[in-house]
């Protein structure tokens, strides 16, 4: 049996279990590429925004640069990401995803849909209607932050 540490009463502490809980379910059904966490999150960064220099995606990631030069080059020998020279700076060495880290990065975004859907269809109609304009609305709240 496991104990609580505290108790949660507020509507913040209710939604932010929530939120976790989801984001673990919703992470754990995306299996394609048997990528690590962080592996998925770098290559869903490259899916979505294009190729990155090693210290702009560490930033963004959160990450040290040792960290993401291992990580890329764990993810190169993969065939998911490859180095290319930036056409801005011939100094320096951009990532970009592969035909094949696409692939992947389009799986997982598969795999991880269906299973939110999957959450949804077990809510009623009112249900599913508010979570439909609550998480886009979350999604914008997020991007309007700097």
């Amino acid at each position: 049996m496991h104990k609580r540490v505290m108790d949660i009463d507020a509507p913040a502490d209710s939604l932010i279990i929530a939120v976790e809980q989801m984001v673990r379910y919703v992470r754990r059904s995306a299996i394609a590429g048997g990528l690590s966490t962080a592996a998925s999150s770098a290559l869903a960064r490259l899916g979505r925004e294009g190729a990155h220099r090693l210290t702009e995606l560490a930033r963004a990631e959160g990450v040290s640069q040792p960290n993401m030069t291992q990580l890329v080059t764990r993810m190169e020998r993969a065939g998911l990401v490859r180095r290319i020279a930036d056409s801005h700076d011939g100094r320096a060495v951009l990532v970009e995803a592969t035909d094949t880290g696409l692939e992947v990065f389009r799986q997982r975004r598969a795999e991880r849909a269906q299973a939110l859907d999957r959450l949804v269809e077990e809510l009623t109609e009112p249900e599913q209607q508010a979570v439909k304009i609550a998480l886009p609305a979350l999604a914008r709240a997020i991007q309007d932050r700097p």
